[in-house]
């Protein structure tokens, strides 16, 4: 057996600093949170070559005390707590003590600061945690930290840096991340000499979010405010229009600490979940205030990760808020047609004949353009159409007859008005009661897709995702009531499975028979399926059920509501009138009907569109009939 040997403080000051600073993003991090904690308002961020040659941060915060300064510099030093309690109420950022001292470690660090009573600043530079120089200089109030040439006393792990474009798109993700939670802060980061994020510190988090993520995504966010007796939701989350393909887009914080948290993460994606495609993701940027009491932050290393109290209360309030929050906003996507850059330029007006163009009439024009806002809750808007809803169309569609058809001829030039909106159509939008008498159905192109006139605008119905949508509604509701059907075969279905798949199906058979279907073991690994759900009847039973067990296999370890929600999304999917299908008018006009009757129409169970929208205006300016 080996001597044991007793490590050097620089040997374990450099094991130390690899708990803590494993690349360039990781200094950033911890000078950026000590800069917040000191009080600053403006923070600026420089490096060059990802920052691996170069750190440098300014702040104008309270500054350090020269007394204080190599003390800081110690293992396990910090002005934030005194005794082990008082891990459990820090609230502040940069707590932790081996901070300064794993950076020093591993870098040539050179300090400047200075204290608002003190007439001179302090230059202090230590390299490999070696004191190098201690001097009165000149400087404003507030830090400046200069870091040089990371892991140049430890090459081995410097080869493991990613290249400088790579560790600079991680400084980056930190800076963005520090700036959201905190818009009160203006925050400057400079890359090679180029400014990547300057945010205004004017305490507005929309302007934040503009400054990172550009117009597209801050055109299209709804605000949060809620609170309840133990927490508190502020921010934005966005519209399902800008929905994206991971989580790098989903991003909370909790009092002003970015967190990653598994609850929250669920609670947030279960509340899109009726609304988006599978795999996409919501875009967010929240912040929870919740009791320090309730918290446990710091007992990871990147103090990134939480646990916390009422784990169980915190999943539905955040679910639900959100849910409802998206439930309040049209989900009808409007279409815009592009214009060309000759169109951009076209600033005239172009009349058809005989006609002029006042400018009442261009001001009609803008007021159709306008995006309408319901002020009813989805509630009122499902009260109202309860008694129209029946589920069955008790009428065939009937195309007015040609002397029943209400022509709304143009105005004459004298007689041009404004439009003025009926206070009654204020309440009204596309797929509510009141508003179902006046549908104009246009027909179906190619076998796929409905056109219905309402209201100025054209809206287009994919008759499949609409399909799909009520199918699902209908049978998750059967689910809730416990009111699933299971129609009885004549002959059952011998499924001849392997071990894991025998597995699954014996897993989760309650799941099965839940949803309508009844099997038994036949002897084996093989199992007789006597019985399917009655709405999915006309589908090949088999392959249906084996592509649920082929997908369990999959997503081993999904929780089994979502499970079950998925399967039932799946089989809508398949038992729905497909495209190219030609459909009666009367069965477009009961399609319709029904979903009257859903809580959100505009999605099918997959989050895409049922329904998008182009206005009068839109297609009118694209003719050239305005400009």
């Amino acid at each position: 057996m080996s001597k044991i040997q007793v490590l050097d403080q620089n040997t374990i000051n450099q094991i130390a600093a690899g708990e803590v600073i494993d690349r360039p993003a990781s200094i950033v991090k911890e000078l950026l949170e000590n800069a917040i904690d000191a009080g600053a308002t403006m923070i600026t961020v420089e490096i060059k070559d990802g920052g691996t040659s170069l750190i440098r941060i300014t702040d104008n915060g309270s500054g350090i005390e020269k007394e204080d300064i190599q003390v800081a510099f110690l293992r396990h030093s910090t002005s934030k707590i005194k005794t082990a309690l008082d891990l459990v109420t820090v609230s502040s950022l940069g707590f932790r003590g081996e901070a300064l001292s794993s950076i020093a470690a591993v870098c040539q660090v050179e300090l400047i600061t200075k204290v608002q009573e003190d007439l001179t600043g302090i230059r202090y530079k230590i390299e490999g945690g070696k004191e190098k120089l201690m001097e009165e200089i000149g400087a404003p109030e507030g830090t400046t930290f200069i870091v040089r040439n990371i892991f140049f006393n430890t090459p081995a792990r410097r080869k493991f840096l990613k290249t400088p474009q790579t560790e600079t798109g991680y400084i980056s993700d930190i800076i963005e991340k520090i700036a959201l939670s905190h818009p009160d802060i203006s925050i400057h980061f400079i890359s090679n000499g180029q400014t990547k994020i300057h945010t205004a510190g004017n305490g507005n988090l929309k302007d934040v979010i503009y400054s990172v993520y550009g117009k597209d995504i801050t055109d299209n966010l709804i605000e949060i405010h809620e609170e309840n007796d133990f927490m508190k939701m502020d921010g934005f989350i966005g519209k399902p229009i800008i929905s994206r393909g991971n989580r790098n887009c989903e991003t909370y914080f909790i009092n002003g600490r970015y967190i990653k948290s598994n609850i929250i993460n669920k609670s947030i994606e279960d509340g899109y979940k009726f609304i988006l495609m599978q795999h996409k993701y919501p875009f967010c940027v929240l912040n929870f205030e919740i009791p320090s009491e309730l918290l446990d932050v710091n007992v990871h290393p990147a103090k990134m990760e939480l646990r916390f109290r009422k784990a169980e209360a915190i999943y539905p309030w955040i679910m639900e808020n959100l849910h409802d929050a998206l439930l309040e906003k049209p989900n009808i996507i409007d279409v815009v047609l592009e214009e060309t850059k000759e169109e951009k330029e076209e600033k005239i007006s172009v009349p058809e004949p005989f006609e002029f163009h006042r400018k009442e009439q261009q001001q009609e024009a803008l007021d159709r353009r306008t995006v309408y806002q319901p002020k009813t809750t989805v509630q009122e808007v499902q009260q109202v159409a309860k008694p129209y809803a029946t589920g069955k169309i008790n009428r065939p569609f009937e195309t007015p007859k040609e002397e029943e058809k209400v022509v709304t001829p143009e105005k004459s030039v004298e007689n041009a008005a404004p439009l003025q909106q009926k206070l009654s159509d204020v309440y009204d939008s596309f797929l509510t009661a009141p508003a179902k008498p006046k549908h104009k159905l246009i027909g179906q192109v190619f076998d796929t897709y409905w056109i219905i006139e309402y209201d100025n605008k054209m809206y287009i119905i994919d008759q499949h995702a609409a399909h799909e949508k009520v199918m699902f509604e209908q049978f998750m509701e059967k689910l809730q009531k416990k009111e699933v059907h299971t129609q009885m075969m004549s002959q059952p279905i011998i499924l001849s499975l392997s071990m894991t798949e025998a597995d699954l199906l014996n897993r989760y058979l309650d799941k099965f028979i839940e949803i309508g279907f009844e099997i038994e073991s036949f002897g084996g690994q093989d199992f007789a399926v006597r019985g399917v759900p009655s709405d999915l009847y006309s589908l090949n039973s088999e392959d249906v059920l084996m592509e649920i067990i082929d997908n369990l296999s999959a997503e081993a370890g999904k929780m089994v509501p979502d499970m079950v929600t998925d399967k039932i999304a799946s089989m809508s999917c398949k038992a729905a009138v497909k495209g190219n299908n030609l459909l009666t008018p009367a069965e477009m006009d009961a399609l319709v009907d029904q979903l009257l009757q859903l809580e959100n129409p505009y999605n099918c169970p997959h989050g895409r569109p049922t329904i998008i929208t182009m206005s009068k205006y839109e297609l009118d300016k694209k003719f050239k009939r305005i400009v």
